[in-house]
């Protein structure tokens, strides 16, 4: 099995859901993880409840690093902090790969720092895991939207090669022999978006390695038409804010109605199944977490919102990617484009 490093520190409700996760896992699986943190705290926590201690084991550092920080000046600052001492670990080969819900940006920059770009690798993408409708028999529940924030702009070749990234991620993670990949642009049409875009879709089209359905829209994204959906991270990461955004809205108008008049409550019960699915279809805590893909080690990022389902979810994720050899598959991908 696998040896996962959990930044127990990362997260809105860090260490207390992220441990409580861990313990979930241990209890569930034969995973080895290492909880990497305030060890005084983090066993504290594990002695609350259940959990199989021939797989837990606990890394103390003394600081972390919060959601708001600004990621430059916390790593130079802490460098004992959690992530950073998580990060080494897998650099190290003391563990096989990092999972934090903790600061994005300092997820990002601690695999950058920390780990080799895989060879002809020109970046690195931050992929988001999805749950989204269904067309074509055999197709996973989930969607692969990348990159959702480690980049600002693109050249056409980086979107490129995360179309190949994600496909490659996703026919080990989601057993999809030949996944679909799209681009996301504001028309199918091949001229649309602007010159990087329109170079992209052409890229794309001539790369023999993926299974490129052409442009989809944002109506597209929550479909069946593609399982990898490659965008510039401004983009892809407010598709991903939009999709979140909509399951909470779902679920407050569902809570305001108890409130109102009886016969908004009755339209309200009526209408409470397809509430449930647009819920479910939005809810973070049912894949756990989403990989930065480019890198030969992988890091796992949870949401930062992270329950103990959701963490579970997330080690779960990192160990099935580095079983399947998710990095391999790239560099092998990647490789044969050159």
């Amino acid at each position: 099995m696998p040896r996962i490093a959990v930044d127990a520190m990362g997260g809105d409700f860090a260490p207390d859901e992220v441990v409580k996760g861990v313990a979930k896992v241990s209890l569930e699986s034969g995973i080895e993880v290492v909880l990497v943190g305030d060890s005084a705290r983090i066993q504290a926590l594990l002695d609350e409840g259940p959990y199989d201690p021939e797989l837990i084991s606990v890394r103390h550092c003394a600081s972390a690093i919060g959601m708001a920080d600004d990621p430059h000046e916390a790593l130079r600052g802490k460098r004992d902090a959690s992530i950073a001492v998580a990060a080494r670990m897998v650099a190290d080969g003391e563990a096989d790969a990092l999972v934090t819900a903790g600061n994005t940006g300092a997820a990002v920059l601690c695999a950058a720092r920390n780990f080799k770009l895989i060879r002809g690798v020109r970046r690195a993408a931050l992929a988001s895991v999805y749950p989204r409708e269904t067309e074509l028999p055999g197709q996973d529940v989930f969607g692969l939207l990348l990159d959702v924030g480690a980049t600002i702009r693109c050249e056409a070749a980086e979107l490129a090669q995360f179309a190949i990234m994600g496909s490659a991620y996703a026919r080990r993670v989601s057993r999809q022999p030949s996944p679909r990949v799209g681009l996301l642009n504001m028309g199918r049409e091949e001229g649309k978006g602007g010159d990087v875009l329109v170079e992209a879709h052409r890229m794309m089209r001539a790369l023999p390695s993926i299974h490129f359905v052409g442009n989809v829209e944002g109506s597209d994204v929550a479909t069946g038409r593609a399982d990898v959906v490659v965008a510039e991270g401004l983009l892809g990461n407010v598709v991903l804010k939009l999709l979140e955004g909509i399951g909470e809205a779902a679920s407050h108008l569902a809570s305001q109605a108890a409130h109102d008049s009886w016969r908004v409550r009755l339209g309200m019960a009526m209408l409470a199944p397809g509430i449930e699915k647009v819920r479910d279809m939005t809810d973070f805590g049912t894949y756990g977490g989403a990989p930065i893909l480019g890198f030969e080690h992988l890091c796992i990022k949870a949401h930062g919102r992270s329950s103990a389902r959701a963490i579970a979810n997330a080690v779960k994720v990192a160990a099935k990617a580095v079983r399947d050899r998710v990095a391999d598959e790239i560099a092998e991908a990647v490789a044969g484009i050159r």
